[in-house]
């Protein structure tokens, strides 16, 4: 009996209508692309609804891979190099069956091939390609991480004086892919380091977390700005992870009492991460944190930061200034430094002279004149500055404004002509005023030189694999302060396979941005107060958007939910 077409099924599943099935094949012909491929490329179906469609055809069975715990032991039946070959992974074993998800279950090469290597019966389950991915590099980054953990046992109960080899003086590390595997020319430790780095890289983490226990060490990472867990590493084994990271990061192995900085950069899958590596003595030893910055993620541009036209108005008015300061705020994580280098990336022209002051340098932009902070030698964002009037520059960065020296100095390099950008962390635009004021700052020279205020946070947008409307409830209405149309409707995600099953996946900025105008000086320099800028703000012709209303508009057009909104607003869900 032949097998029904994938397209009629989509049709008889309600899934796609006529229509769109036409448009699909028509589109096939051009593109060469298989049906499916079309119709999730023009976001018709869900890559789901053609795994779950393909089953019904292909009569095999559909697994949602979030759902299941696949057993570490696994690993060892199939190896790593075939299941990412293949594009599977092996998700459970009955006696002499063993059970495997692909998003191709009618590849009967990689099916062959896995079954002489098992030599087992091995029955095809279909899943999303994404889904297949994450499932592989949890499992095998997961098994790479125990068995360089049985390892080091192994390695102690021979030698119990034998340490790992660590190469201080090294500073660049490269992790090729599928290094976690077990390379034998490395120690125990080094694998296991490399395999925790490889899954970040992998899952888009910002920061690693290494934080000892009292009877082993977690392993978190943060991803789309949540932590999540992802190994326990017994006791034993801790410190030599701990000695490995300081190694790689130029710190003193011996000093456990302080904290320590340190760097490294490395290399996964042919992209480059430069490692912010910290220190901090807690109760059970020392927690280490990684931050990972993406070095080829240095094309930053103002289209990438997700701005809406009234704000990219408000933003090009900024940023081409010929003087004054401009000042970017909210809290760490905000997404400051991304907006930070979207602008320079834009001022970074031959006809200027554009000098950075940062602490850390996030990227190295071509063109730029860098300049790296060092307290240790009293290179200090107040002694930088000073340097730098003395180099003739037309616009200068400042990592961030600490002080009121620095506050100072930043306001009188604008009074000569110069345009400075900076960072200085407050809850909102109007806050940055208030605190230039606790710092130190003349009022009329905020008024003199403040050209405006960019505020900004990061909301976690909706997955889009699993987003499904529903109707606002009063309780929404309540928290956002608003009055809700009858017949509108909110979007949530509801969990997927491609996005962990949080229903989230990436962020996205809200801004708000406030443009000094003549009357908000005058409100400055008499030392009117917040509450009367928020008043001028709320005219209509200011335009002034707050970040609540910005998050508000987010929801409503189907990117993030009531919960983000709420979160960054500081206000209870």
């Amino acid at each position: 009996m032949a097998r029904k077409r994938i397209g009629d099924l989509l049709i008889e599943r309600g899934l796609i209508t006529e229509k769109e099935l036409e448009f699909a094949l028509d589109t096939q012909k051009k593109t060469k692309e298989k049906l499916g491929e079309v119709l999730i490329n023009n976001k018709i179906v869900t890559p789901e609804n053609i795994a779950k469609t393909l089953a019904v055809q292909l009569e095999v069975d559909y697994v949602d891979l979030t759902k299941v715990n696949i057993p570490l032991e696994l690993s060892k039946l199939v190896p790593p190099n075939t299941a990412k070959k293949n594009h599977m992974v092996p998700v459970q074993k009955q006696f002499n069956t063993l059970y495997v998800a692909m998003d191709d279950p009618l590849n009967y090469y990689a099916l062959d091939e896995v079954r002489k290597v098992t030599n087992l019966k091995i029955v095809p389950l279909i899943s999303t390609s994404s889904a297949v991915e994450r499932a592989i590099n949890t499992l095998y980054g997961n098994e790479g991480a125990w068995r360089a953990i049985e390892d080091y046992k192994r390695d102690q109960d021979t030698d119990a004086s034998a340490p790992d080899k660590l190469d201080s003086s090294v500073q660049y590390y490269v992790i090729t892919s599928g290094s976690f595997s077990g390379d034998s020319d490395n120690a125990p430790t080094i694998r296991l380091v490399n395999s925790i780095i490889e899954r970040a890289a992998a899952e888009r983490a910002s920061d690693i977390h290494f934080e000892p226990r009292e009877n082993e060490m977690d392993v978190r990472m943060r991803v789309d700005g949540v932590m999540r867990d992802v190994l326990k590493v017994p006791n034993d084994i801790t410190m030599a992870v701990i000695a490995r990271i300081k190694t790689m990061s130029g710190m003193d192995v011996a000093e456990k009492r302080i904290p320590q900085d340190g760097r490294f950069t490395v290399s996964v899958a042919d992209r480059n991460f430069d490692m912010r590596v910290s220190t901090l003595p807690i109760a059970w030893g020392e927690k280490i944190v990684c931050r990972l910055l993406d070095k080829s993620a240095t094309n930053i541009d103002k289209e990438m930061l997700g701005l809406r036209p009234d704000d990219m108005e408000k933003y090009e008015k900024l940023i081409h200034y010929k003087n004054g300061v401009m000042l970017l705020v909210g809290p760490t994580g905000a997404g400051k430094t991304t907006t930070m280098y979207a602008m320079l990336n834009e001022l970074n022209t031959r006809d200027v002279n554009l000098v950075t002051l940062e602490d850390p340098i996030e990227y190295n932009l071509d063109g730029l004149n860098q300049v790296q902070i060092n307290p240790k030698v009293n290179m200090t964002f107040a002694n930088g500055l000073r340097a730098i009037l003395r180099q003739d520059p037309d616009i200068i960065s400042v990592g961030e404004i600490r002080d009121g020296e620095t506050a100072d100095i930043c306001m009188r390099a604008a009074l000569t002509g110069r345009f400075v950008m900076s960072t200085i962390h407050t809850n909102d635009a109007v806050g940055a005023i208030d605190r230039l004021e606790d710092i130190g700052v003349e009022p009329y020279l905020i008024s003199a030189t403040l050209r405006g205020v960019i505020s900004q946070r990061l909301v976690r947008r909706i997955c889009p694999y699993c987003a499904e409307e529903y109707t606002p409830t009063a309780d929404d209405e309540e928290r956002l302060g608003i009055k809700i149309q009858p017949g509108t409707k909110f979007k949530v995600g509801k969990g997927c396979q491609h996005c962990f099953n949080t229903g989230y996946s990436g962020r996205i900025a809200v801004f708000e941005i406030m443009l000094v105008t003549p009357k908000i000086r005058e409100l400055i320099t008499k030392k009117a107060g917040r509450e009367a800028i928020l008043e001028e703000l709320k005219k209509p012709e200011n335009k002034f958007v707050s970040l609540k209303e910005a998050g508000i508009k987010l929801i409503y057009d189907g990117i993030t939910t009531v919960y983000e909104v709420m979160r960054i607003t500081n206000e209870s869900d």
